[in-house]
């Protein structure tokens, strides 16, 4: 079993190109990252470095019609290509307490795990193991927000 963990489309919205009233009317915030980690962006799955311009914007990342809807405030970075891991785990993982969210066809809650993003492998493997689970949510357990959707990977 191989699973793939995708960052986020860096083309829809083009929010580098907005104000910072246009962004706000979207409660979108322009900032610059303060440090080396602390910025995880969604899209390269790394972490923005000291200095580099951020959007923090209100991400719904589970865009289903049950309980388990959910949406947060996430960073992106500009000019970045989405990131695709292979059975292998983003540097953002790293070093962060992470969830690892299993969920079925109809978007239904089956299993968690929670654990440090260092042993995610193990985590996405136990979940994936259960044919019931049909992707995955990793979360950044301390915020609580959207990490990375992970999904079996058959190709």
């Amino acid at each position: 079993m191989t699973y793939r963990i995708t960052g986020l489309d860096p083309a829809a919205p083009p929010l580098f190109a907005l104000s910072d009233a246009e962004l706000a009317a979207r409660n979108a915030r322009r900032i610059t990252a303060t440090a080396d980690r602390g910025f995880p962006c969604r899209i390269s799955l790394d972490d923005a470095k000291a200095g580099e311009e951020v959007i923090l914007l209100h991400h719904i990342s589970h865009d289903v019609d049950t309980p388990f809807r959910s949406a947060y405030a996430i960073y992106v970075r500009a000019a970045v290509e989405a990131a695709t891991y292979r059975d292998s785990l983003p540097p953002a993982f790293a070093g962060r307490m992470m969830a690892f969210r299993g969920f079925d066809g109809d978007a239904m809650l089956t299993a968690a795990r929670l654990g440090p993003g260092d042993a995610g492998d193990e985590a996405i493997r136990d979940l994936f193991a259960d044919p019931s689970v049909a992707y995955i949510h990793a979360q950044y357990a301390t915020n609580g927000c959207f990490a990375a959707r992970i999904e079996r990977d058959e190709a």
